[in-house]
């Protein structure tokens, strides 16, 4: 490790009064008076067995240490070293894009929850020598920005803060904030947090003062959740001012762009537009200002965005953000003068590529932190439904699984012909040089999967998701100790065993949109109680230890048809096996064939099978398919279609996420229909 430290320990103290035991969850809802669902603590839920084990063991073992490391060395990133050099602990220039702050921010909040589960001292010990040197980096009034500190060691008699739109100066700060309150959680450590809350003040004052064109300069608003953590960590009612006020405020630019969500006041927006991880970093922050004031402007906003972007613009894999630039209005305008170019953009209703598709492995993510927090807000298992997918395919999918290679991108097709010419690798990197945000947000998501299993409510306890675990926790004062055995998203058998209920509260259940066929029993006796799909079941029974409850989700693999205006997927079908999106990739078929030569019938009979590769367990679908005739299309755009039959192969599909682990190949998630 070349990153040099500080090795004096931190000590620690509580913010008193602020932080009960019961207020420790990755969103500090438990005060947040238009919520419906709290969070658990972290800590409550431990991993067992299974799949969400072993991603989490691959989190620990190989992700953390891999890309932290990266981060520490800086002849692989500069990211450490420029906080160092703000720091004034060594000399030199910034290196890296202005958002690399955030980057490590992130790394360092993914430490933090391996730390919450794992309890390594030497862990530990890393964050809080970190945490040493971001605290050196900061200025005496909050501002923290390495790009800007080291500016003004050079040229201290220039104002360098928020000169650029683009230096991403909140955007990194909302990182810290993130960081600050889980680590405090977790720890009751306060050093990180009281770097935070300079960093608040600063923003608070900055914005009391600020125009609404120099408020611009907040672009990509992580700081949304950011500073409505700290409202809710350490109870400041000026930080819930300034989280409102930054929704706000964006009613007040004039000239604003669909680029960063600011044409018009957010309150009268209706579709999901512009840069998708903007987009949905803003609509996850105003969820969380929505939770705290209850302002039903927002929400209706929301509602009507959230169905704009499920029903015309979401990927089957939970992606967003299919372009990689696109314009905006798209297609709906004569007004010449209005069109913007945008980057990473939503494009327009079903403009859904595939093997040109953008999704940013931080536009999916912000599309789970957003409907984590609607979930929260409502109750209603549609933002569940959207959760499950993203975390079971285009989360997944950005992460080799050896947890050492990484996605920017995320397309649905790979071709050798075109696919090298994309922006990005078509293929995972162990660092992406100059845009490295997405790996240390997909390590910390993953890291965080737990907490998203379970909520409570003034009547019970949510299962939001399924997966082999033990929960032990506090609900309505009481304690509540179950656990989860279950091969899930492999099988749909699901077996919940209490230990330690509140006999006079309620279990939900909840049965996916895709579940067609479901049953739960309750110690072998069939549950009375109404099930249906995309719906949690509310089971009232006089809870004892021993109860066992059984969920059976039938998890027969589907053929998936998209709308006929996506054009790009017309005729085609997509497999899904439970919440598991799968693919055709080229180690999977006949040597000397494509994926593009195959057709898949209608008819089709798909049998799940186990296999094993890059040391994961995973189960593939194995099935008769119809391949036509060679026939080569070089230097052929246009064709007569053969007049022979196809012949029938048999192959196998694996799921869309384990795709590029077995060296370089071509991929398909959509495969023509042959009726």
């Amino acid at each position: 490790m070349k990153a040099r430290f500080l090795t004096t320990i931190i000590g620690f103290t509580l913010l008193a009064g602020v932080l009960s035991a019961q207020e420790k969850g990755l969103t500090n809802n438990s005060k947040s008076p238009y919520i419906k669902l709290k969070s658990v603590n972290i800590g409550d839920v431990n991993w067992t067995s299974g799949f969400w084990a072993e991603r989490f063991e691959v989190c620990k073992t190989s992700m953390v240490p891999h890309m932290m490391g990266c981060y520490l060395d800086e002849d692989i990133s500069h990211a450490f070293k420029n906080f160092e050099i703000a720091a004034g602990l060594d000399e030199g220039e910034h290196v890296g894009p202005p958002f690399h702050d955030g980057d490590f921010y992130k790394m360092l909040e993914a430490e933090v929850m391996v730390y919450a589960q794992s309890k390594d001292k030497n862990l530990e010990k890393e964050i809080d020598e970190i945490i040493q040197v971001i605290g050196k980096a900061q200025r005496e009034d909050g501002y923290i920005h390495t790009p800007t500190s080291i500016k003004e060691m050079h040229n201290p008699d220039q104002k360098h803060e928020f000169n650029e739109r683009l230096d991403f100066e909140t955007y990194n700060m909302g990182h810290l904030m993130t960081a600050a309150c889980i680590y405090y959680r977790i720890s009751g450590k306060t050093e990180l947090l009281d770097i935070a809350r300079k960093a608040t003040d600063f923003l608070y004052l900055f914005f009391k003062t600020a125009t609404a064109e120099l408020a611009r300069n907040a672009i990509c608003p992580s700081h949304y959740m950011g500073v409505t953590e700290m409202y809710r960590t350490t109870g400041d009612p000026k930080y819930l001012e300034l989280a409102s006020s930054l929704v706000e405020i964006r009613s007040l630019v004039e000239n604003g762009t669909d680029h960063n969500q600011d044409r018009i006041p957010f309150k009268q927006q209706t579709k999901a537009v512009g840069h998708a991880v903007r987009a949905n970093y803003l609509y996850a922050g105003v969820a969380d200002v929505y939770a705290e004031t209850g302002d039903d402007s927002l929400m209706i906003a929301m509602e009507k965005i959230w169905q704009d972007l499920t029903q015309t613009k979401m990927y089957i894999t939970g992606a967003c953000g299919a372009l990689y630039d696109g314009v905006s209005p798209n297609g709906t305008t004569y007004d010449q003068a209005s069109i913007q170019q945008v980057h990473q953009a939503y494009g327009s209703d079903y403009e859904l590529p595939n093997i040109t598709a953008h999704n940013e492995s931080c536009a999916n993510i912000g599309n789970l932190l957003w409907n984590w927090r609607m979930l929260q807000i409502t109750g209603n298992a549609a933002y569940a439904d959207v959760m499950e997918t993203i975390m079971y395919n285009s989360l997944l999918a950005g992460v080799s699984l050896d947890g050492k290679g990484y996605f920017y991108a995320n397309p649905l097709c790979v071709a050798d012909e075109v696919s090298h010419n994309l922006r990005w690798s078509k293929h995972r990197e162990e660092y992406i040089s100059y845009c490295n945000c997405c790996p240390p947000n997909t390590i910390r998501t993953i890291a965080e999967v737990q907490e998203y299993f379970y909520s409570k409510a003034a009547d019970g306890l949510y299962i939001n998701f399924y997966g082999s675990n033990e929960l032990s926790t506090e609900l309505n004062g009481k304690a509540v100790k179950l656990k989860q055995e279950t091969n899930y998203p492999w099988n749909g058998e699901i077996v919940v065993t209490i230990d330690k209920f509140p006999a006079e509260n309620n279990l939900y259940i909840r049965i996916p949109e895709w579940a067609k066929n479901a049953e739960i029993k309750i110690n072998g006796e069939l549950a009375n109680s109404k099930i249906s799909r995309g719906t949690y079941t509310k089971l009232s029974h006089t809870w004892k230890a021993g109860d066992q409850v059984e969920i059976n989700l039938d998890m027969p693999a589907a053929l998936i048809e998209a709308n006929p205006l996506v054009e790009e997927t017309r005729n085609q079908v997509a497999v899904k096996r439970g919440p598991v999106v799968y693919c055709l990739e080229s180690p999977d078929v006949p040597q000397n064939s494509r994926v593009f030569e195959y057709k898949i019938p209608s008819y089709v009979s798909l049998k799940p099978v186990k296999t094993k590769f890059a040391d994961s367990n995973i189960v593939a679908l194995e099935g008769t398919f119809l391949k036509e005739n060679e026939s080569s299309w070089k230097n052929t755009l246009y064709r007569e279609i053969p007049d022979s039959k196809p012949k029938t192969t048999k192959i196998q599909l694996i799921p869309y996420f384990a795709w590029d682990n077995r060296g370089k190949s071509e991929m398909t998630v959509w495969i023509p229909l042959s009726r």
